[in-house]
């Protein structure tokens, strides 16, 4: 994991009909892991009353589900009941399923916090995977625990389940809908139905499918390409979708309000293979790519990316301005998500271990390198440095978005803006102090206008400081009655001389 950059919350994966629906959401969340590395999991049931059967734990989909752990997800009795004759393989199979990954944003990286989340209530079971961040949790969980309720994460999901659970809500997911606010695209799964919603702006993606007459839904279009599913259309902001037996009704218990999607999504977030909105995300990279060549132009010999998130606007940068396109970096994809530090015996040993650059195509050149984002800092300066000890001629940094300046309070771990390197400081203090001859960002209308769509459709919160949705005073210290865990490093010796710019 690139511990410099920023950090989604999740993703999520639900089917509804299909007798293969464990492993549909199995490989559904293959195709999501990108959204989420901390943990895993799936939840399953089978005809209307039938028993959930969860399995989570910590680590990628495929450290967290074995063989063993999808048979028993698929209602497959244990292979010593066919052994003693009580059991055949005409087995009732598990038709429903939501399947979720996870990076945390609000509570901490531990299995307790691994999501479905799931309980057994009077109003029945009821599972849950939520993808956003609820920016008013610690006021609904204060109330709720008032009034006796005994919360077993440090998440804010488990908000939504507490509150179908309420007596005074009815158990009516519309009611419950009406009360959170912030970010969430949600799959739940009651004992008849799977419901998705998104909130009212719509900040978080998601998207219905269909499959051998079975529903899907997803975070992201490339999952339905993977299992095989037909893309259906996007769920509108502020619409619920409930999946039964009897088919698909839609529900829209919000106020209309102003779409926010978050930009970022198509910036760094979203496989370049997804549709959002009606629009390749890769094709929203190259576009970038160009219009940042048109605002921030430079003479050079070649135009590298930082693999991956780089690659689309790298391309497009690089022929916009007809400068030969170079993969001069070469990303390291076996990477586990820990591994021993080696001190100062390898220099920018994060950096290295992950990147590795090819010398001789950058000696005695102008190198234009173009990533998706400098966040902090501490990466692009490693970075920099590597290609002047390779005899790099000049280096030129190029972003294809811009500066982030704002903390995210909607699902993203940009972290106190003062970390934020792009926060107090121009553009020319960033590179002189990262050692680059130059540096060039997107301009926000550049941004929005590579995408196509309406200026008014997106969060522009991160760039602009200007949050669609009210943030409660304190909701960026404390989350779920708890004081926020900091998810950003402490501030490193490079970004304390960076200080004394100021």
């Amino acid at each position: 994991m690139n511990h410099h950059k920023p950090k989604h919350e999740c993703g999520v994966f639900a089917v509804f009909g299909h007798t293969n629906a464990a492993e549909l959401t199995y490989y559904g969340l293959f195709a999501l892991q990108h959204r989420g590395q901390e943990s895993a999991g799936i939840v399953t049931a089978g005809k209307s009353g039938s028993q959930f059967i969860r399995h989570v734990d910590m680590g990628l989909v495929s450290q967290v589900f074995k063989g063993p752990d999808l048979e028993r997800l698929k209602g497959r009795p244990p292979e010593s009941e066919f052994a003693k004759g009580r059991a055949t393989e005409d087995y009732p199979k598990n038709t429903r399923a939501i399947g979720h990954v996870r990076y945390s944003t609000t509570g901490s990286s531990t299995l307790t916090n691994a999501q479905p989340l799931m309980v057994d209530c009077a109003r029945g079971q009821i599972a849950i995977g939520h993808n956003g961040n609820l920016v008013n949790a610690a006021l609904l969980r204060e109330e709720l625990e008032d009034k006796g309720s005994i919360f077993q994460t440090t998440v804010d999901s488990e908000i939504i389940l507490h509150l179908l659970a309420q007596p005074s809500d009815g158990g009516n997911v519309l009611n419950v809908l009406r009360r959170i606010q912030g970010a969430f695209s949600v799959v739940m799964m009651t004992e008849t139905e799977i419901i998705g919603f998104r909130d009212p702006h719509g900040f978080r993606p998601l998207s219905l499918g269909m499959l051998d007459g079975a529903y899907v839904l997803t975070s992201e279009t490339c999952a339905f390409d993977l299992v095989g599913a037909k893309f259906i259309r996007d769920i509108e902001p502020g619409e619920v979708v409930i999946i039964g037996e009897n088919g698909i009704r839609s529900e829209r218990p919000f106020d209309d309000v102003r779409p926010a999607f978050c930009m970022f999504e198509y910036v760094y977030f979203a496989r370049p293979d997804s549709i959002i909105s009606g629009v390749n995300v890769a094709r929203v990279r190259t576009e970038m790519g160009r219009q940042l060549a048109i605002e921030t132009p430079v003479e050079a010999d070649i135009v590298i990316p930082v693999p991956d998130s780089g690659n689309y606007a790298a391309f497009g940068f690089a022929e916009q301005l007809g400068i030969r396109f170079e993969q001069a970096f070469v990303r390291n994809h076996y990477i586990g998500r820990t591994f021993l530090q080696p001190s100062q015996l390898i220099r920018d040993f994060n950096v290295r271990v992950k990147l590795n650059l090819i010398g001789e195509m950058v000696r005695g050149k102008r190198v234009v390198v173009v990533d998706d984002s400098i966040v902090r800092g501490t990466t692009a300066m490693a970075r920099v440095k590597n290609l002047r000890e390779c005899g790099a001629k000049e280096v030129h940094l190029r972003v294809s978005c811009p500066p982030h300046r704002h903390a995210c309070h909607y699902g993203i771990d940009f972290p106190d803006p003062k970390k934020l390197i792009a926060n107090q400081h121009t553009p020319e203090a960033i590179a002189g102090y990262l050692g680059a001859d130059s540096i060039g960002y997107l301009s926000v209308p550049g941004m929005i206008k590579s995408t196509g769509l309406p200026a008014n459709s997106f969060c522009l919160a991160c760039f602009n400081g200007e949050y669609p949705v009210p943030i409660p005073e304190g909701a960026g210290k404390f989350v779920m009655g708890k004081e926020r865990k900091s998810l950003a490093p402490e501030v490193s010796p490079q970004a304390e001389l960076f200080g004394k710019l100021k």
